[in-house]
């Protein structure tokens, strides 16, 4: 199967596995599972730590593609494709850009996101699978 990780997955991959799921940490350590991180979440993660509202263990968001290859996990990037379409994912009360994006991604590569975010399940309408 081939999964997403969304941002918070993502860094507790990175610092903080005993916050991810049983059902979470089975998937990333199965060697037949593709787990993609988009480029979109280190941007996200970027921000945040430059304005001060993220820390992550030590690790420096420029770190972040080399520690992802490092677990065996692939990196996506986002396509003009992806960007000039996104205006048709369902508008919804969920304004995150990031989360949104992500959405959109997986949705376009037919990709699971591995998400805890429970106010992603409104996106199953717009054939969004999540795992958590």
């Amino acid at each position: 199967m081939n999964y997403l990780l969304d941002t918070h997955a993502l860094i507790w991959v990175l610092s903080d596995r005993a916050k991810l799921s049983k059902k979470v940490l089975d998937i990333i350590d199965d060697t037949d599972n593709l787990i993609y991180a988009s480029s979109i979440s280190f941007w996200e993660i970027s921000l945040k730590f430059s304005i001060g509202k993220l820390k992550i263990n030590g690790i420096l968001p420029n770190e972040l593609p080399e520690l992802i290859i490092e677990q065996g996990f692939d990196t996506i990037p986002l396509t003009p494709e992806e960007s000039s379409s996104y205006y048709n994912l369902a508008l919804t009360n969920h304004k995150d850009p990031f989360d949104r994006m992500l959405i959109w991604q997986a949705i376009n590569r037919n990709l699971i996101l591995v998400t805890k975010d429970d106010d992603l399940q409104q996106y199953k309408i717009d054939g969004l699978k999540t795992l958590w």
